[in-house]
């Protein structure tokens, strides 16, 4: 299987192909993938290149980071895994794996509003009214 490698710092003017030929020197190449906007089509400046062997893949990051392409340094490092935040989960995706402890997400208190809450009280107290806080159940203060 071959090795995926981020290939950034591009210029704009950058072809697939000078990518293909530019690698080849480094072992076989088996994929170029160069980012494009997706309404303009222009290159956005960085370029997926998937190299045949792990050892091929060292040799193009040894030989092409800081390598100068069109006036510009390149800057080739092993791509990393994308995450795909959130979307469809399978029942099992859910479960964290085993021997892995659980995040834990702290939150605030939610404050329940004490009643009818104006702009323009009448009372100038927040439109609690005169007695306060409105009263739930029991004793009712008159």
């Amino acid at each position: 299987m071959g090795v995926k490698l981020y290939v950034g710092n591009l210029a704009y003017s950058t072809t697939e192909n000078d990518l293909r030929l530019l690698f080849a020197q480094a072992g076989s190449v088996t994929a170029v993938n160069l980012i494009q906007d997706r309404e303009s089509g222009q290159s956005k400046g960085f370029a997926f290149v998937t190299m045949g062997t792990p050892a091929e893949a060292q040799t193009a990051i040894s030989r092409f980071n800081a390598f100068s392409l069109a006036d510009r340094a390149l800057k080739v490092n092993a791509a990393k895994l994308k995450e795909t935040p959130g979307g469809y989960q399978s029942r099992l995706s859910a479960f964290p794996p085993a021997g892995s402890a659980p995040k834990v997400k702290t939150s605030t208190p939610r404050q329940e509003p004490g009643g009818y809450q104006s702009k323009l009280s009448a009372f100038g107290n927040g439109g609690r009214g005169p007695s306060g806080p409105r009263r739930r159940g029991g004793n009712q203060h008159y």
